[in-house]
């Protein structure tokens, strides 16, 4: 009697979650087309959409225009009712941003914090986040928690960052970025949440793959929309595969690796560390710059067909580099193109759709996530 008690007590949650998701992802949406899209009865949808309407999360927004009949009452979700906040932690820089449950951008903040495992830096991070929440006026208990992405690999739990080349730091608790930030705090790899922002939506899980070229090449496996991380959390270290044999030396002390070809500091290094100028120069059709990038194209070109050729999805660059891609990388496709076995055609690459903060957007959704599927 018990466990039958409880199966439909979770059921009926399922049911409410489920019914929040669809309204989130609709914007706005009638209870018919609710229930259809569902598959609930119309009574089902309706207590459930009361229940959300009662907990604040879900409000009436008018009607929709008849077809014949009786005019259907509209519902819309309430985005700002609860919000998350998402941290990326940098070398040099610290990104915030702030999102609702959908999952949309609220504000984006970039500020230069160059990192220091010391008591003032982490002081500082808990002080950047309670000063955009204090900006925008944000009360403490609408606050899902704060997601905080790392440059490095993290343990199965999140509670331990065991390696970042980018931070110079091993083996330190990750309990200790979140010492001055009174919320909860969820930790995730930077490529992995800059690849969930990607694919991130209410209607789809697709499978991709995310290549990230920063100061540090990596990337994220996603199959039906679920991080895949492998057996020791290091799925997706993309930078490590062998371009070529004998050839450059990579951070990792190995020879050859993609990182060594691909990371943004192959470009930035020629204009003094500014990624944005040496595109100025592209622009402009400074030879060094222009010939560096036609170079730095073709070994990216190899790079994402080894990915199609071995996950056979949709594969996004994005990153420092992959954020100028659209712009720059015009005959990029034709190049992966001609490299296809089977049918001269790229489609399956795509550009990234977060230009900046994609790392911060993914952490942040690992609150809103929890939240969805618990409350």
């Amino acid at each position: 009697m018990t466990t039958k008690s409880s199966n439909n007590r979770d059921v009926k949650k399922n049911n409410r979650i489920d019914t929040l998701r669809a309204i989130l992802s609709c914007g706005r949406i009638s209870q018919p087309s609710l229930a259809a899209r569902l598959g609930h009865s119309g009574p089902t949808v309706l207590q459930n959409v009361r229940e959300l309407i009662a907990l604040g999360l879900v409000t009436e927004a008018g009607v929709f225009d008849s077809t014949g009949g009786r005019k259907a009452k509209a519902f819309a979700p309430v985005y700002d009712a609860r919000l998350a906040v998402g941290v990326e932690i940098t070398r040099t820089h610290l990104g915030i941003v702030l999102i609702d449950l959908a999952g949309r951008l609220v504000r984006h903040e970039r500020r230069k914090l160059p990192f220091a495992m010391t008591s003032d830096y982490l002081r500082a991070l808990g002080d950047e986040v309670d000063t955009l929440l204090r900006q925008e006026g944000i009360p403490p208990q609408k606050i899902l928690g704060v997601g905080i992405s790392l440059p490095g690999i993290l343990d199965s739990e999140g509670a331990v960052l065991t390696s970042s080349h980018v931070l110079r730091i091993y083996n330190v608790a990750t309990e200790n970025f979140s010492r001055h930030i009174p919320y909860p705090c969820y930790f995730i790899n930077d490529a992995n949440a800059a690849g969930l922002a990607e694919v991130y939506d209410h209607n789809s899980r697709e499978s991709l793959v995310y290549l990230s070229l920063s100061n540090s090449v990596g990337g994220a496996i996603l199959i039906d929309g679920q991080l895949y991380t492998g057996n020791h959390q290091r799925a997706g270290e993309f930078g490590h595969h062998t371009l070529f044999p004998d050839g450059r030396r990579c951070y990792c002390g190995k020879q050859g690796c993609l990182d060594a070809y691909c990371n943004a500091g192959v470009l930035s290094d020629l204009t003094g560390g500014s990624l944005a100028q040496f595109f100025d120069g592209v622009r402009s059709g400074q030879p060094q710059c222009v010939n560096a990038w036609g170079e730095y194209l073709g070994y990216l070109a190899v790079a994402v067909n080894n990915l199609h050729m071995s996950f056979d999805c949709t594969v996004v660059a994005g990153g420092y580099v992959g954020s100028y891609l659209e712009e720059f990388g015009g005959h990029f496709r034709e190049m992966l193109a001609a490299r296809n076995p089977f049918e001269p055609d790229a489609s399956y690459f795509k550009f990234c759709r977060h230009k900046v903060g994609a790392s911060a957007i993914g952490a942040a959704l690992l609150p809103v996530e929890d939240f969805l599927a618990r409350f």
